[in-house]
């Protein structure tokens, strides 16, 4: 078998959708919850959600044609995304915007994608993002993170099991999103110049607080989409 199909075999959805059974679907989302409420695992996985966020305003500024020229992830689990181009207009907004939005958005798409037998193309995405992302590292912390991400994403793509990818997808789905939710409570508190709602209003004469309502009805959109996706699961297994 050539490369090419051997590539082929990975990334091509499944012809029918994987059925995990109800006890699996639900260890899975304990799993998540517990990650997220214990606070000496939300620590590391905290690095994650920032990882996604920074990410966000990285993919975004790319799509509107600014240039992507790094990142950084730091021990405070705080991050800082650079991108260049005009100073101000639509595509500095949407840049700016994209971060707190990022992980209700990955992790919605997960748990759908999931749920309909698409985990293979999104592990494949992924993948290539953090290929991509990997080139742009700006420190020791934020190497690490990122490879330990690759590794993971790697090797569930190269020892491709749908069943697993599914339960996987399902479990970062719900972790991504309750982590951006843990995001948008500390950010109820950062009264900074320096936080992106505080630089949108700058940018725009819109109020922060506006600025932050849109995350939060991105989340809660992301979270009505994962508990009806979750519930769909227990009901077909």
């Amino acid at each position: 078998m050539g490369w090419g199909e051997e590539i082929r075999r990975r990334v091509v959805p499944v012809a029918h959708v994987v059925t995990l059974a109800p006890s699996r679907v639900v260890a899975v989302v304990v799993l998540a919850v517990v990650l997220v409420l214990v606070p000496a695992l939300w620590m590391r996985l905290r690095l994650g959600v920032t990882l996604v966020h920074e990410l966000g305003h990285a993919v975004v500024g790319l799509a509107v044609g600014r240039h992507f020229d790094g990142f950084v992830l730091r021990g405070d689990m705080s991050g800082h995304a650079v991108t260049r181009g005009r100073a101000r207009g639509v595509g500095r907004v949407a840049t700016t915007w994209a971060g707190y939005p990022a992980p209700a958005v990955l992790g919605a798409l997960l748990v759908w994608s999931a749920g309909r037998g698409w985990a293979a193309p999104v592990v494949t995405g992924a993948l290539a993002v953090l290929l991509l992302a990997a080139t742009r590292v700006r420190s020791l912390l934020t190497a690490l993170v990122v490879a330990l991400a690759l590794a993971g994403s790697a090797a569930l793509w190269w020892w491709r099991d749908d069943a697993t990818q599914e339960a996987v997808l399902l479990g970062l789905g719900v972790a991504v999103v309750l982590g951006g939710w843990r995001h948008l409570v500390a950010l109820a508190g950062d009264h900074s110049a320096t936080s992106d709602p505080a630089v949108l209003a700058a940018l725009t004469h819109v109020p922060r607080l506006l600025w932050t309502a849109t995350f939060v009805l991105v989340h809660g959109a992301a979270g009505w989409l994962v508990v009806t996706q979750l519930a769909s699961a227990v009901r077909a297994g």
